[in-house]
């Protein structure tokens, strides 16, 4: 999955860092940042931590860790070959990702299950649910018209992941270069409408992940239709 290989970049680049930057000078052992040295020390170590902690290590084997570490820095014989080492992580961080995006899944489909039942909500044949916010008076697009739209999308869980609003500039593309879900639903408004889409994950990124978007998530968009080119 593409966010697998960013995170073991930057675990890999977190960890060299980290600790081609010690040495056996003992002016930290105090736990204090008395000079340069030690606050960049400091810094990279919280920064090591905080992206171990994100790609689910944050309990670790710490002297086989360490030694590790040493022996590479050192150029002295390792327990494994660099490129297993690498397929090893590969697998494990792709086997972490699927059971995230396992637990996503089943957290989506709860989610739509529920809302289904909320007044005012319509579920098309393929799950996309929908919820009309204000109709418009203008033509509806077609599956392969070119659209201007304002829009926020959001996860299930309110954080906001992409916005024409914040960007101050309405959006223009072609809906057959979109995602299934804006495809389908886009051609159901007219213009001057205002809709909420409930995208489930079939309909939108499926198991890939993008930026704030996890695998197999639910996307939530509040869409307003501007402009109909052709």
């Amino acid at each position: 999955m593409k966010n697998s290989g960013k995170s073991l970049l930057s675990l890999g680049l977190a960890t060299v860092v980290l600790f081609s930057s010690c040495s056996n000078d003992k002016s930290a052992g105090d736990g204090k940042l008395s000079n340069e040295k030690d606050s960049v020390s400091y810094a990279l170590g919280m920064w090591a931590g905080s992206i171990m902690k994100k790609s689910g290590l944050a309990e670790l084997n710490e002297e086989l860790y360490l030694n590790a570490v040493k022996e590479n820095l050192a150029g002295t014989e390792t327990k494994m070959k660099q490129e297993d080492a690498s397929a090893y992580l590969q697998t494990y961080f792709g086997k972490l990702e699927q059971k995230k995006g396992e637990g996503n899944l089943a957290e989506g489909r709860k989610f739509l299950e529920a809302n289904k039942t909320k007044a005012g909500i319509v579920t098309t044949a393929s799950g996309l649910q929908y919820e009309v916010i204000s109709e418009g008076k203008g033509v509806n697009p077609k599956a392969e018209s070119t659209v201007t739209v304002n829009y926020k999308g959001t996860l299930i869980d309110g954080t906001v992941f992409d916005s024409s609003y914040e960007r101050g500039q309405p959006a223009t593309f072609p809906l057959n270069q979109v995602i299934r879900g804006w495809t389908e639903g886009i051609p159901l408004m007219k213009v001057g409408a205002k809709y909420k889409f409930y995208i489930p994950s079939e309909l939108g990124y499926g198991p890939s992940a993008q930026g704030k978007i996890k695998a197999n998530s639910v996307l939530i968009f509040e869409v307003e239709l501007l402009e109909v080119a052709k």
